[in-house]
Formats: structure tokens, C-alpha cells, sequence
């Protein structure tokens, strides 16, 4: 695995930005890494918004060959067409899917000797009104948490976004950025599309200064 700055790792994904490995989602990496030697059929990766459940789904769907399902339109009668030949399935936001659906969906799978991918912003065991003999099924899966990204993985991806379009920056806009962004991966990738262009119809360098106006304008907005 080749290294990005402050020596965290990346992966490609669906020609996406990379995906950068960090404390924070290093377990959930090694679980995706182990397919298809899962212990059950399923696996639950959960945590926040933004945190990359989502680009890690994508990972898996990827290596794997997954029917990217939609949550909202899974339904018993169209299990079977939704997931087609498939081995393996991918449903993201699970708990906001049709319970009933979702247990058809994992029966389904399993009898192919296939696997089923969910995230969720919550663990199984705390989604409501799931029904039980879901719940006992994915009690007995894995569920593994990602948890927001840290100060060592924002500012590598701020490094990251910056460089992709052409921008070097200097240590004391990160130390500036840091603990005054959201802490997600969306918040970044919104905060360097915002600073580039404001720095572009303004003609101005990314600076701290330049930062502070973007922050202010952003958080009058809100």
C-alpha cells in the first residue's frame, strides 16, 4: 500500500478520491480486506455522517461484484430482481430499509453462499422496530464502528484535496482549519472546493486570513 502525507495509507475507489486508512476506520478496512472469509453472512459497518461507511461500501461492491441496493426501495417482492444474479449486495442506510425486506434479502443471500455489506449510522442492535429473527441474525454477524475522522486524517485529506487541484498550503492554515471545520469527510471536501473558489474570484492566495472570511460567510449562512 503506497503512503500519502503524514504516512497514512490509501486506496482507490470507483475512480473516487482515495480512501485514506487511519485509527479511526482501520478496523472496518481489515474486515472489507478479509472478504470472503467472513464468519457470518453479513457484516454491519456503522458510525456518523461523513465518517466513509459509504466509500467503503463502494470498496467492497467493487472488489466483490455487489448489487448496490437502495434502502428505501427494497421491498420483499423485489429482492430477487435487485439483487439479479448477484452473490453479494450492498444496502446503505440499512436501518431505514423494509425489515422484512432486508431479512428476505439476507435469507437469500446466504443460500447462494453470498454476503451482504450494510451501514447504518447505529448498530444493528439499536435500529427500532427491527424484527427478531433479523436482529438474532445480525446479532451473530460482525458490526464493526467507524468513528469520525482525527486531526492526523483531516489534515492529510485537506493536504490531499488541496494537491488535487494544483494548491500547496502551509502548516498554519491546517492549524488553523483543523479545529474549527466539521469533522467529517464531505466538510473537507466542501471547505477546499469553497477556499479555491473564493481564492479564484478574488485573486487571492489561500491563506488564513482568506479562510477566516470563508468560515465566517459560511457559518452566517447556516
Amino acid at each position: 500500500m503506497t503512503q500519502l502525507a503524514l504516512d497514512l495509507g490509501h486506496r482507490a475507489a470507483l475512480g473516487e478520491a482515495d480512501f485514506m486508512v487511519a485509527p479511526c476506520n482501520v478496523q472496518a478496512v481489515q474486515w472489507i480486506d478479509r472478504w470472503p472469509d467472513w464468519p457470518a453472512p453479513a457484516l454491519t459497518i456503522h458510525g456518523p455522517p461523513g465518517c466513509g461507511k459509504t466509500h467503503l461500501a463502494r470498496v467492497f461492491a467493487q472488489r466483490s461484484g455487489a448489487a448496490l441496493i437502495d434502502a428505501m426501495a427494497l421491498s420483499n417482492e423485489r429482492v430477487p430482481d435487485l439483487l439479479g444474479a448477484c452473490r453479494a449486495a450492498v444496502v446503505d442506510d440499512a436501518e431505514r430499509a423494509q425489515p422484512e425486506a432486508l431479512l428476505h434479502l439476507y435469507n437469500l443471500l446466504a443460500e447462494r453462499g453470498g454476503h451482504l455489506l450494510l451501514t447504518a449510522g447505529e448498530a444493528p442492535a439499536r435500529w427500532p422496530d427491527t424484527l427478531p429473527d433479523l436482529r438474532s441474525r445480525l446479532a451473530a454477524a460482525p458490526t464493526i464502528p467507524v468513528a469520525p475522522p482525527d486531526d492526523a486524517l483531516l489534515a492529510a485529506l485537506l493536504v490531499k484535496l488541496f494537491r488535487d487541484r494544483q494548491l500547496a498550503i502551509g502548516d498554519d492554515l491546517l492549524r488553523f482549519l483543523l479545529p474549527r471545520m466539521e469533522r467529517s469527510f464531505e466538510s473537507a471536501r466542501r471547505l477546499v472546493a469553497a477556499l479555491d473558489k473564493a481564492a479564484l474570484s478574488e485573486r487571492r492566495a489561500i491563506t488564513v486570513p482568506l479562510a477566516r472570511a470563508v468560515l465566517g460567510r459560511d457559518q452566517g449562512t447556516k
